[in-house]
């Protein structure tokens, strides 16, 4: 869809008249005494988190931020293809595709080799690799994914909104309070810059830190960000301009001999642009002078590095600079003395890094998207509060390979282009390589947790290869049984915080009483040891905790559901209704099994975590595995 044709406005294209896109301020209410779970920070990782916990009725989550409103323009622009595959949990990964530029090839120009002060096309390459994933990298205004989050959250039964307006003073943790060992104390604010000193504290089970790289929740606890710059500035700047560059609709990278690079970002709507653009280096501990720093310094600069081609900029709707730096806090959580954490960090608040890579809001979303599903359950008593531990463990593993990543990446576009005048400068062609070297690290795929009582060993990992043991389930297409719907496996992943648990059937007759899946199904269903009877609390739904489904190889219409397990179709609700949405059968065109090396003959069972990611490959018979597996991480509520 085509839209800011006539100027940037914020809010929903959908909705013609810009004026009727305006929300209504937030309401000025005080904050609660007590709740389960503070949120400081309404950037991507925050809302993500508040998200994710309205889900469930049970928890009281409070979220704040220091600004007045809702953010409306600017910040980051490119949502991975891993972070589709989260939006798609909440229900709102269609909107986001249809609103969004798709990302399909990237063009890389270097110094004209004739004439090295003109810059010439050098090779163009698809975005994301074939099967990488069901969903595609898109460019969306950082703002429109805040506005969807924030209707999750007020659609949610809890009906969760921000509290505006509310700088954060301090945080205090008593343990001796098993109650509420967390304080917070908030100053309110009259707008952004101002505050009437009014003082308002929360005491809460837990508190999270989603405020940015300055970030008060992380300063109360001790920690501070630690690392590196490469005293370089950028700047960046959305455009509505008219230009006789060729790829202004393509993906960019542009390594100019003299004047510095530029990446090209096409924004949603097919006529905005983002341009991210290499200034002058800077000294030692020096910062960019942003009092001097126009927007018509960046224009020039563009300007500059792509000639021979010109670019008349029309509309500026946002801009910044910024100085690229990897820095990584010494802790993701409060705990130490092997006491549970209470107090914990996400996004910007422990790890910085440059945005050219786009990693900042999808890596950011990515921790609490891991974080939201441990809170849920140790705070509905379905696991012991050791499990939160798990969280630091895993994402500062996975925070510190990114910075690592993007440092090299920094480096490399910010480096000259190799010449004979310049032989220590970058190769474009080692350029290109590193950028399609690091394409699943790029799209979010490219993630594997380390083994933990969360994640299983890889004993049986033969009989699953394509689904690896700590990486996120890789969807393949379905065919619903009960309405014969082409699916996508994976989109059973609702953000619901349950587990899933797959059987992938292998060659026997699914009618018959020895069928491995009927077995199981039936283990599942009725017996002491199953952890479907043993942790699914007394009045829930069956599939409320440990959700189990079932694929067949037997083509859908060859598949009578009177033969199958009736577990695979639970009665549920206020009503006992049946559900239906449990049985799936391979797609004739493009085969689960074969995508996905899952064993034909023995198949298999697949545990996914509520974030997505595998925890375990298990035989059809590993009804004793399973058992133990779910016994190391969950607890009977």
């Amino acid at each position: 869809m085509q839209f800011h044709l006539n100027g940037y406005n914020p809010g929903d294209p959908r909705i013609v008249d810009p004026i009727d896109r305006v929300i209504p301020p937030p309401l000025k209410r005080p904050l609660p005494a007590h709740c389960d779970v503070m949120i400081v920070g309404c950037g991507p990782a925050g809302l993500n988190l508040a998200a994710q916990l309205s889900q469930f009725s049970d928890i009281h989550t409070v979220i704040t931020d220091l600004k007045d409103d809702r953010l409306t323009v600017g910040q980051a622009d490119g949502m991975a293809c891993r972070t589709l595959e989260m939006f798609q949990a909440y229900g709102f990964a269609d909107q986001v595709i249809q609103e969004a530029y798709g990302v399909n090839e990237v063009a890389f120009w270097k110094p004209d080799p004739d004439d090295p002060s003109r810059i010439a096309r050098n090779s163009k390459i698809d975005d994301v690799a074939e099967d990488l994933s069901e969903m595609p990298h898109v460019i969306i205004n950082q703002a429109r994914i805040h506005d969807h989050f924030l209707s999750v959250m007020k659609n949610s039964a809890t009906k969760t909104e921000p509290y505006y307006s509310r700088k954060l003073i301090d945080v205090v943790i008593d343990h001796s309070n098993t109650d509420y060992p967390v304080t917070l104390t908030f100053e309110r604010a009259i707008t952004h810059s101002q505050f009437n000193r009014e003082v308002e504290t929360v005491k809460c089970k837990y508190a999270v830190g989603c405020d940015g790289a300055r970030s008060q929740v992380r300063k109360s606890i001790g920690h501070e960000l630690i690392g590196d710059a490469l005293n370089q500035a950028w700047g960046v700047m959305d455009i509505l301009a008219i230009t006789d560059f060729p790829d202004i609709r393509l993906k960019a990278a542009i390594q100019s001999i003299n004047e510095g690079n530029l990446l090209i970002i096409p924004r949603e709507g097919g006529f905005m642009v983002r341009m991210y653009i290499e200034l002058d280096k800077l000294k030692q501990d020096e910062r960019v002078d942003r009092e001097n720093m126009t927007v018509d310094v960046l224009i020039k600069a563009a300007n500059r590095i792509m000639a021979p081609y010109t670019l008349d900029v029309k509309e500026v709707p946002w801009w910044s600079v910024y100085e690229i730096g990897q820095r990584l806090t010494t802790a993701f959580d409060n705990s130490q003395n092997e006491e549970s954490p209470r107090v914990f960090l996400a996004g910007d608040a422990c790890h910085t890094h440059s945005p050219k890579a786009g990693q900042g809001l999808n890596t950011s979303v990515m921790d609490t998207w891991n974080l939201g599903w441990k809170l849920a359950h140790v705070l509905m008593d379905r696991a012991p509060q050791a499990l939160l531990s798990t969280y630091s463990a895993e994402r500062s593993d996975i925070a510190k390979k990114l910075i690592d990543f993007d440092r090299e990446w920094s480096k490399m576009f910010s480096t000259k282009p190799k010449t004979k005048d310049n032989p220590d400068g970058v190769d474009p062609a080692e350029f290109q390589k590193y950028f399609e070297l690091f394409a699943r690290f790029t799209a979010g795929v490219g993630i594997q947790y380390q083994s933990s009582v969360i994640v299983g060993e890889g004993t049986y990992q033969h009989l699953a290869a394509g689904q690896p043991i700590g990486q996120r389930f890789h969807s393949a297409p379905v065919i619903r049984h009960g309405d014969a719907k082409p699916v996508q496996l994976g989109h059973c992943h609702t953000a619901n915080g349950a587990w899933r648990v797959y059987a992938f059937a292998g060659s026997d007759d699914p009618s018959s009483e020895s069928c491995r899946v009927r077995k199981l199904a039936d283990f599942l269903a009725s017996d002491p040891d199953s952890p479907v009877v043993k942790y699914t609390p007394d009045g829930a739904d069956i599939d409320s905790v440990i959700d189990f489904r079932a694929v067949y190889q037997t083509p859908h219409r060859g598949l009578e559901r009177t033969v199958v397990h009736p577990f695979l179709t639970p009665t549920k609700g206020r009503l006992e209704l049946k559900d239906y949405e449990k049985i799936f059968c391979v797609n004739d065109y493009k085969n689960i099994y074969e995508m996905r090396g899952i064993n034909k003959i023995d198949g298999c069972i697949v545990v996914v975590r509520p974030d997505q990611y595998v925890a375990t490959v298990l035989p059809l018979t590993g009804q004793k595995e399973l058992t133990t597996f779910f016994s190391r991480c969950l607890t009977v509520a």
